[in-house]
Order: structure tokens, then C-alpha cells, then sequence
């Protein structure tokens, strides 16, 4: 074991397609993150005595894993948040919650004999939530199933992209909030076949059907027909009208009202927020205006080190890992080599490998000048390991950038929850209609 300033590495990583936890039973941190938990309290962050933000460490039979709560939490993201990007962000934070791309159930299922391609990953990922999606019980059964023995800490249904492949032809995502019957009961199909808590990432409504009654409908509905206690909540609506899944993100306007009046509605429930929260001083804003947890997304790809260096000490109040760029990138050079080629036909390659650290020198001198030699490295035939691709194009970036430690914290905007209590929509009574809750 190789210290590394407070973070603990393995010499030599062991490739991914390789590793296979033991199956193990976990209790949610959001399930002891709740009112009723009192005897574990701690104090946890800068804002826990006047926000009661509780430190509450995840205890499991392994007994060596300790996971703070949820309060920040990477979003899943398609194509981004794999397992390189999971790599380089649990060096730079210990305690952020990470989520891998959404898998379809049928991807799962369909890719029995090379599992491990698509679920497994290395231990020092902890805590780690696998997104599905689908809209067939039977494959979600399956998928779950196949999952488990892998031993992530949480198992979450995508109830919220807008892609027309998923939307659209896929008829999930989404989609799946015109349908909470369904979502219920997959919902309680992922939790039979799990150890696991299980949660709903969704959007507040899609297209007409956007009204805060309809998506209070639908997180009572699930809730009741299912284990179900946590929704991430992506604080816009969807719109399926052909659009991009970018202008998804930008063109429907965000209502953050809508996330703090679930939570005057639902007590009994865990709510994370989720859009338009693009830095640590925001993510500290939203905590302090009562959310129970927060999902960053794009700026914690982009901006990838600015964001990430400032979690544990910003939001957990823990010390500071001392670590550079440098000696995250030193670290991240060992997983890069030990799994090169690792996956057959030649993947992961460089390319693969360094994507995710487009975003580590964001707004730094030399930044354009190191993407411009990343590009030309990527075509020669003499970089052959991460190490050598390094050697070739640091020399871009000024010591005084690969040496120095995280910066003051960048400041948010300042106004992003003005107000928001006094937009709170009326309160949310349940329509009659019988719901058989589940038990």
C-alpha cells in the first residue's frame, strides 16, 4: 500500500474486468440521515449546528467502509461519469457520492457473459450508486439481480432523461413519470432483488403534465407502492418535443420551489436537488436553505478539479488530503497503465483514459496550449502509456499550477434560492384514489 498524502492507494490497481465484491448488506445513509436517527449524531460540516447537518458514517458488516451521507453527490451522465472519470474524482474527493452512466436492464441481461466490462470497479470508489433503466420488470428483475453481487450501495431507476433514444424510442427515462403505477413496481422488483436502499432520479414533470400537484402525484404513488424513500430531483421539467438533451438542461426554466415544497409535504422522505448548481459555495447555499443532499453534474466534469478539491472540506468539514494536481495525476497514472487494453480490441486506449481530465486544468495557463498537445499526442505511435502521454504534454502547464493545492473556494451566485420559500406552491393534499401502500 502506497500513501499518497492522506489518500491510501493501491500499488497496483487491479484491473476492473478482474474485480468482484462480495455480496454485502448496507444500510443507507439516508436511511440514518433522517429525524428519527438521534444517537448517532455528529457534527459534520461548516453548517451543521445551524443547519442540522448531520455526520452520520455508514456503518457495514465489512466494518471498513464509512461513507458520509449524500450531501454532494455527481450526477450520472451518459458517456462521462465512467469509470476513468470515477477513478480521478474518488483521488480528488474521499467522501462525494458517485454514480455510474445509467446501464439499460437489457444491456445487463443481454451482456451476461462480460459483465464485468459494465458493473465492476475498484473498491476505492466507495460510495458508489448504479443508475439503471428499462421498462420491462422481468429484464429490471434480472439486471438487479446480476448487479447485486457487485456490491454497490444503492441501486437508482432513471426516471428522468429526456434523450429521444431513452425518451423516445426507448420509452423509459422520463417517460416512466406518466406511468407511477410502473415506477412503483419496479421500484419493488430492484428492492427484492437487492441489498441494497434503492432510489428515483427524476425531473419535476414533462411537457403539459408539469404542475407541482402531478409531481407530488407521482413521489406519493411511488412511495406508497414501493421501499422507496429517496428522489433525486432534477429541478426542471423535460420537454420531448424534439429538442436536445443540452437544451433540456438550458431551455426549460428551473423551479426550484417545487424541490423545497417536497419537502414541507413529504417529512418522511429524502429529497437531493439537482440542476443548475454549478459550485461548491452553491451546493453550500442549498444546504443551507434545507435541502437534504445535492447533485452536481456538468461543472463536476468541466471544472473538474475546482469543484471536486473543495468538497470534503467545504461541504464534510473534513481536513484537507493535501494533494496537488500533480500528485492526483501521479495516482491516476498507475490506475491509467494498470488497466490499458485491459478490455480487448485495445480498450481503454489513451484517448479513453485522459477524457476525463479535459476539465482538471479548467481556466489554468496553459490549458488550450495542453488540450492542443493532448489532440497531437493522441496520433503519434510513440505514446503508448498514460506515463508517456503525460511526459509529452505537461510540459504545458506551469509548475506553479501542477504543484499548487485547491484554491479559495469560488464564490456562486449569490441569489439562486432568493426567495424560494416564498414561491413555495400550496400545500399538497393526496387525491382519492386507493393506493395500496406498500408494507
Amino acid at each position: 500500500m502506497v500513501k499518497f498524502s492522506g489518500y491510501s492507494l493501491i500499488s497496483s490497481f487491479t484491473p476492473f474486468h478482474s474485480v468482484i465484491l462480495k455480496k454485502q448488506r448496507r444500510f443507507s445513509a439516508l436511511d440514518l440521515y433522517s429525524n428519527n436517527s438521534t444517537k448517532s449524531r455528529r457534527t459534520l460540516s461548516v453548517f451543521a449546528n445551524k443547519h442540522q447537518l448531520r455526520n452520520i458514517k455508514t456503518h457495514t458488516e465489512m466494518g471498513v467502509e464509512q461513507y458520509r451521507p449524500p450531501l454532494f453527490s455527481v450526477a450520472p451522465m451518459m458517456d462521462w461519469t465512467d469509470n476513468h472519470y470515477r477513478t480521478v474524482a474518488r483521488i480528488i474527493s474521499k467522501h462525494a457520492w458517485l454514480y455510474t452512466e445509467m446501464l439499460a436492464a437489457e444491456t445487463i441481461v443481454h451482456q451476461q457473459g462480460d459483465l464485468d466490462r459494465f458493473l465492476a470497479f475498484s473498491p476505492e470508489q466507495h460510495p458508489i450508486v448504479l443508475q439503471i433503466g428499462g421498462n420491462n420488470l422481468d429484464n429490471i428483475a434480472k439486471a438487479t439481480r446480476l448487479a447485486n453481487s457487485y456490491g454497490y450501495d444503492e441501486i437508482n431507476l432513471n426516471c428522468g432523461c429526456p434523450s429521444p433514444r431513452v425518451a423516445g424510442h426507448g420509452c423509459f427515462g422520463v417517460r416512466l413519470m406518466l406511468d407511477p403505477k410502473f415506477v412503483g413496481e419496479a421500484m419493488s422488483v430492484i428492492a427484492a432483488n437487492t441489498d441494497v436502499p434503492v432510489s428515483v432520479k427524476c425531473r419535476i414533470g414533462l411537457d403539459d403534465h408539469d404542475s407541482y400537484n402531478e409531481l407530488c402525484d407521482f413521489i406519493y404513488k411511488v412511495s406508497s407502492l414501493s421501499p422507496t424513500k429517496h428522489f433525486i430531483i432534477h429541478s426542471r421539467k423535460a420537454l420531448l418535443n424534439g429538442i436536445s438533451p443540452a437544451d433540456n438542461r438550458r431551455i426549460p426554466p428551473l423551479k426550484y420551489e417545487y424541490y423545497y415544497a417536497l419537502l414541507r409535504d413529504f417529512p418522511d422522505l429524502r429529497f437531493t436537488i439537482n440542476g443548475g448548481i454549478n459550485c461548491v459555495d452553491e451546493v453550500n447555499a442549498a444546504l443551507r436553505e434545507g435541502a437534504h443532499g445535492v447533485m452536481v453534474g456538468r461543472a463536476a466534469y468541466n471544472n473538474l478539479w475546482n469543484t471536486l478539491a473543495h468538497v470534503d472540506t467545504a461541504i464534510y468539514g473534513a481536513p484537507s488530503s493535501g494533494l496537488t494536481r500533480r500528485q492526483v495525476l501521479e495516482q491516476y497514472q498507475v490506475y491509467g497503465d494498470a488497466v490499458l487494453g485491459t478490455y480487448g480490441n485495445g480498450r481503454p486506449n489513451i484517448r479513453d483514459l485522459i477524457k476525463p481530465l479535459f476539465g482538471f486544468f479548467y481556466s489554468e495557463p496553459g490549458n488550450n496550449l495542453w488540450k492542443r498537445k493532448a489532440d497531437a499526442a493522441f496520433q503519434m505511435k510513440n505514446i503508448t502509456t498514460v506515463k508517456s502521454f503525460f511526459e509529452e504534454t505537461l510540459v504545458a502547464i506551469p509548475d506553479a499550477v501542477l504543484d499548487s493545492h485547491a484554491a479559495e473556494l469560488p464564490s456562486g451566485r449569490k441569489d439562486l434560492f432568493a426567495n424560494v420559500r416564498g414561491l413555495l406552491p400550496p400545500l399538497y393534499e393526496t387525491r382519492e384514489e386507493e393506493v395500496v401502500v406498500y408494507a
